[in-house]
């Protein structure tokens, strides 16, 4: 028997009862779309934390305390473990670092008439910070080294927390009280949006020394000091990264009395950043993957009970067969075409599924979606494999029939 009579029996054989061959294929379509679905979502995401971290600025580096240090046998009042204010006016000295910016955070709620708005970020920072975060300011002036010299009470809004406070209104030069403080309002940042995890629209900007002396608790104020969470830094040369992250260790080292090896501090350029979070993000789609890929698993199952069921109620039709010439490999390769032709339909059903809800996820704005043309192809074959493998027993179990009680069946 040629292939395509076994096709066309194999097709007669599925249509002939088609509501019974549609929810045998649920199982593989849902299985199909689940998986290219999410691996479309997850590499969307990684696509997405890139590009947000390239937006940060360019040829960045960033210096973080290394928290993975401490533990039940650290020295937690070993005050060389952290980050100063000092270690990033020394790090600026480096030749090839055109630009330092650091950050002490706090949260406040910022108040300007009946306005409140409560836990906003605050950030401590210098006058680089808009050339080294890529930020420009849209109204106004940003922080400015006169301004850290005299731990001026001036403020810089994000463009969110300014619509929130004062409407249609110019916020500059207007007072507003951040905590127990009132500050000046002398600029507006343009609006930036979230990039990579921060809000920048939503977070008021002082200078980091009026931070260091009117947002540090009186309790906390000896020990902490001039402690800062981040010194971000740009290099001018994208070749002399790997030259200034040593120089920068070795730099800290010095100041602290490390080793660079027992270095407490976190140097990473963007492209580290960027492995990192798309590591954490690749490892939790391959795992919502292989969840999603269990539903092919059922709907193979599901293809092996139903043409188990096919063998049963067709062992006449099997004996008749067989009394007219038909081979046990004819009638294996008939129901085995039959389960392969289940899969492989409703694999393609899964991959126009799959492919629409990802582009209309990606359309809608619910989850940006990067379509990964590899997906389909692992989708669809996985879906051929699993015809191949649970429709395997029933095909031989039709073939090992005896045709004369094959033909006695009722």
């Amino acid at each position: 028997m040629d292939i395509s009579e076994i096709i066309s029996i194999a097709w007669n054989g599925v249509t002939s009862n088609k509501l019974r061959s549609i929810l045998t294929m649920l199982g593989v379509i849902i299985g199909v779309a689940a998986v290219i679905m999410v691996i479309a979502v997850s590499a969307g995401t990684e696509a997405n934390i890139a590009s947000q971290i390239e937006n940060l600025g360019t040829n960045l580096l960033f210096v973080t305390q290394n928290f993975t240090r401490g533990g039940p046998g650290a020295q937690t009042n070993n005050t060389q473990g952290f980050l100063y204010y000092p270690d990033a006016t020394a790090i600026a000295t480096i030749p090839g670092v055109t630009g330092v910016e650091t950050e002490r955070n706090s949260s406040q709620n910022v108040q300007y008439g009946g306005n409140t708005v409560d836990s906003v970020a605050v950030v401590g920072t210098e006058a680089d910070f808009t050339t080294v975060r890529d930020s420009p300011i849209g109204e106004g002036r940003f922080i400015t080294q006169s301004d850290l010299d005299q731990k001026a009470t001036v403020c810089v809004l994000g463009a969110t927390l300014a619509q929130s406070l004062f409407g249609s209104a110019d916020p500059v030069d207007q007072k507003v009280l951040v905590g127990n403080w009132q500050l000046t309002v002398v600029g507006v940042l343009a609006p930036r949006g979230t990039v990579g995890g921060t809000d920048y629209d939503g977070r008021i900007y002082l200078p980091i020394t009026t931070v260091f002396e009117r947002y540090t608790p009186s309790q906390f104020a000896r020990v902490i000091g001039d402690r800062i969470n981040t010194i971000v830094i740009q290099v001018a040369d994208q070749s002399q990264m790997d030259s200034t992250v040593l120089q920068i260790q070795l730099l800290l080292a010095q100041r602290h009395s490390y080793t660079v090896d027992t270095l407490p501090f976190t140097v990473q350029t963007q492209s580290d950043v960027i492995t990192t979070q798309t590591a954490t993000t690749s490892a939790f789609g391959t795992l919502l993957a292989a969840v999603a890929a269990v539903s092919l698993v059922v709907g193979g199952i599901g293809i092996m009970n139903i043409m188990l069921v096919s063998v049963t109620e067709r062992t006449r039709e099997i004996g008749v067969r067989q009394a007219i010439g038909a081979t046990p490999n004819d009638i294996r390769f008939q129901f085995l075409a039959e389960a392969l032709m289940l899969s492989l339909t409703g694999g393609l059903i899964g991959v126009l599924f799959g492919v629409g809800g990802s582009i209309i996820f990606n359309a809608t704005g619910i989850s940006e979606t990067v379509i990964v043309p590899s997906s389909i192809l692992l989708a669809f074959a996985s879906a051929a494999a699993v015809g191949i493998f649970f429709g395997y027993y029933p095909a031989n179990t039709a073939a090992q029939l005896d045709p004369i009680d094959a033909l006695h069946y009722e």
